[in-house]
């Protein structure tokens, strides 16, 4: 680690996480990627009007590319820091300004390394809008941002803020599990409530979802396994003294098996048809295919575990995966590809805080070290043709 880089990483972290941006309104952190970009001369295009692709070639015939997430959420920050987020409500929670920076110091490196004929490999930089919301990686595939290079692989990190500095947790195949929306629309009868039987009632329907939905998980699912069917938000009714002619329930599914999502589906799908047979309540589900898990390829396990040791990480092999859904999942459909949590727990100063909380912060310095793993990856990835 040097002095220099660290002032990089601090400098630009800092200046990402006091100007935070929402999901597709990335246009100040866009702009202050290019004027890096536009410093050391490195090429780029803009498939989105946030987010930035940008290309190096080296000396092989192998094309690498490297991810990093530039959106914010909407939380309003709690830290008590001089580089606290200016805008209200708006904040680095999720650690994307790490990922950004991380990623910024490793384009310098490859900058500097083509600069000298030294660039062992080409190299794709992706800088992703919109992560948290909208699948932003999928809109960069659909627009057509990668059909100009040849991607053989993809890699991507996110900090984890339960698991200490200096390492770091993986797993072959899923690593993160599918994240899908879904939203019951009810439709009934109003009346007063002197003549309520003469109603058709939208909160009667509600709690039977509400009782349905919950019996999904302990019935229709294998219990070795992990999955969540959460309940988000419900509301039915108009007034205090009517029978509810109108309700809503919201929420989302989390599981790595696609044969279990189905089963959830197809449950929630009997459960409405069910409401207007018991109730005499309209009512229709609809499901938003969120991410799907995020696949880590086994073929490139070896050559990360390698590379992390060689950053100085301890590797902490996961033995189920997590349950949260990444959008770096659509990557897997360009390239095999391979995702990590890189720790930044620390008790002693007091960063403890999960991701998506008010008082997400972290080191720095843990940044170089990522920089370190993708430098590392790159000189071994293609070794074997010279084997």
């Amino acid at each position: 680690m040097t002095q220099s880089e660290l002032e990089f990483v601090t400098q630009h972290r800092r200046h990402l996480h006091q100007h935070p941006e929402l999901s597709f309104q990335e246009y100040e952190t866009t702009k202050h990627i290019i004027e890096l970009l536009d410093e050391l001369e490195i090429p780029y295009e803009r498939p989105l009007e946030t987010g930035v692709i940008a290309y190096l070639a080296g000396n092989g015939s192998h094309t690498v590319a490297f991810r990093a997430d530039i959106d914010a959420l909407p939380i309003q920050e709690q830290n008590d820091i001089k580089f606290k987020s200016s805008k209200p409500n708006v904040m680095h929670a999720c650690g994307h300004d790490g990922h950004t920076t991380a990623l910024l110091l490793f384009v310098k490196r490859c900058k500097a390394l083509a600069d000298r004929g030294k660039l062992p490999q080409n190299v794709v930089f992706i800088f992703q809008p919109a992560e948290e919301t909208g699948g932003g990686a999928n809109h960069l595939i659909k627009a057509g941002a990668f059909e100009n290079y040849s991607i053989e692989a993809v890699f991507g990190i996110h900090v984890m803020p339960f698991n200490d500095e200096g390492t770091v947790t993986l797993l072959n195949e899923e690593i993160t599990a599918s994240a899908t929306e879904y939203r019951f629309f009810l439709e009934g009868q109003s009346s007063h409530v002197a003549n309520k039987e003469q109603g058709h009632s939208c909160g009667e329907g509600l709690q039977h979802i509400l009782n349905q939905v919950s019996t999904i998980q302990q019935y229709h699912l294998n219990g070795l396994q992990r999955n969540i069917v959460h309940v988000g938000r419900f509301e039915a009714g108009e007034a205090i003294n009517t029978v509810p002619s109108h309700g809503y329930l919201e929420g989302t599914i989390r599981t790595y098996d696609t044969e279990d999502l189905q089963i959830v589906k197809d449950q929630m799908t009997k459960i409405a048809q069910s409401v207007q047979l018991l109730f005499g309540v309209n009512c229709e589900v609809k499901f938003e295919e969120g991410y799907p898990p995020t696949y880590n390829d086994p073929n490139l396990h070896d050559e990360v575990v390698n590379a992390l040791h060689q950053a100085d990480f301890k590797v902490v092999e996961l033995d189920k995966p997590y349950l949260f859904g990444e959008d770096f999942s659509f990557y897997s459909q360009l390239a095999p590809s391979y995702f990590v949590f890189v720790g930044i727990r620390n008790e002693e100063k007091d960063w403890v805080h999960g991701l998506h909380t008010p008082k997400l912060n972290f080191d720095e310095s843990q940044l170089i070290r990522v920089a370190d793993y993708y430098e590392n990856l790159l000189f071994q990835y293609g070794q074997e043709d010279k084997s």
